[in-house]
């Protein structure tokens, strides 16, 4: 699903390819985004993203979103949330979850101010 190429994508093999939590990988790209999926438990530190929006969709597990100066957000399966630009935020999940989220090329996970979070690496 790279350099233009058509195909497609089963996501139940490639997230049977995952043993970390909280690395995503990208598995697809559309024009200047990136799809990446997860497997995550546990609290992620919370973080902002200043320059995008952050798309989360639960395809397996249950996932809390925690915003600032909003409810929590509990996602089942087939639910999506989208955290504003600027709003900061942090994802948790009591066990296992699996996540998609959709992020323009070169999005760091631990938001813009720690460089030492990852942008994904491809999981062809």
């Amino acid at each position: 699903m790279r350099n233009g190429l058509v195909g497609k994508v089963d996501l139940a093999e490639r997230f049977g390819r995952i043993d970390e939590q909280w690395s995503p990988r990208i598995v697809a790209a559309v024009n200047d985004y990136d799809v990446k999926i997860a497997k995550v438990q546990g609290e992620f530190p919370w973080h902002t993203h200043d320059d995008t929006d952050e798309l989360f969709l639960v395809v397996d597990g249950r996932l809390t979103l925690e915003v600032e100066g909003a409810d929590p957000l509990v996602l089942e399966p087939g639910q999506i949330a989208v955290v504003p630009r600027g709003r900061p935020h942090r994802p948790t999940a009591q066990a296992e979850t699996q996540i998609l989220m959709l992020e323009p090329r070169g999005t760091r996970n631990t938001g813009d101010e720690d460089a030492s979070g990852t942008i994904g690496e491809w999981l062809d």
